[in-house]
């Protein structure tokens, strides 16, 4: 006889009390608000987290924002080259380390935030009124921002380290060139 999904083990009775996939389905829903504020053909939540964070420390690296927003490095890159496509962002070498590279908004990007702000606002109003009680929308905030410090690697809340200097060239070693000849000796 097999069993009902309510009834078995893992089931739906088990979703319902899995943190992980609660936020999942907090997620979801958090991105339909978002698309249904911002339309199909607005920047995604992504881009707008890039580029708030890009608005808020005026010559980021990539590395920063990554530790600003969460999104991964590659992702982060991928976004940040097809921003610069669409003239949101501008990149440039770092004046910190000079091998980062810094990004910036362009007036473009400088509009599109300001276009977005209030759209985020309102689909931050959204999504938080679906949580009955002040009292408890502060606490989802605050439990919110718990988990995502928590995830933070060590690395990303120490302090970052000074660039070291480039290595000076040095004279290769005298014996590599012998060990060579001995080689091709052999090898005859």
């Amino acid at each position: 006889m097999a069993k009902g999904k309510s009834g078995a083990k893992g089931g739906i009775a088990a979703l319902e009390q899995s943190p992980s996939h609660l936020l999942h389905r907090a997620l979801q829903r958090a991105l339909d608000i978002y698309v249904e504020e911002f339309g199909e053909g607005g920047i995604t939540q992504r881009q707008f987290a890039v580029l708030a964070a890009a608005d808020e420390r005026e010559g980021a690296t990539q590395a920063d924002l990554v530790r600003i927003t969460g999104i991964d490095r590659s992702t982060l890159a991928d976004m940040a080259r097809r921003m610069i496509g669409k003239g949101l962002l501008e990149r440039e070498r770092s004046n910190v380390d000079a091998r980062a590279n810094a990004v910036r908004l362009t007036e473009a990007g400088k509009l599109a935030l300001t276009e977005a702000r209030p759209k985020m606002a309102s689909a931050d109003t959204r999504l938080m009124k679906l949580i009955s009680g002040g009292g408890r929308r502060a606490t989802f905030l605050s439990l919110l921002r718990d988990l995502t410090k928590s995830a933070e690697p060590p690395a990303a809340k120490a302090k970052p380290k000074a660039p070291k200097p480039a290595p000076k060239d040095k004279p290769p070693k005298a014996g590599k060139a012998h060990k060579g000849k001995k080689a091709k000796k052999k090898a005859a």
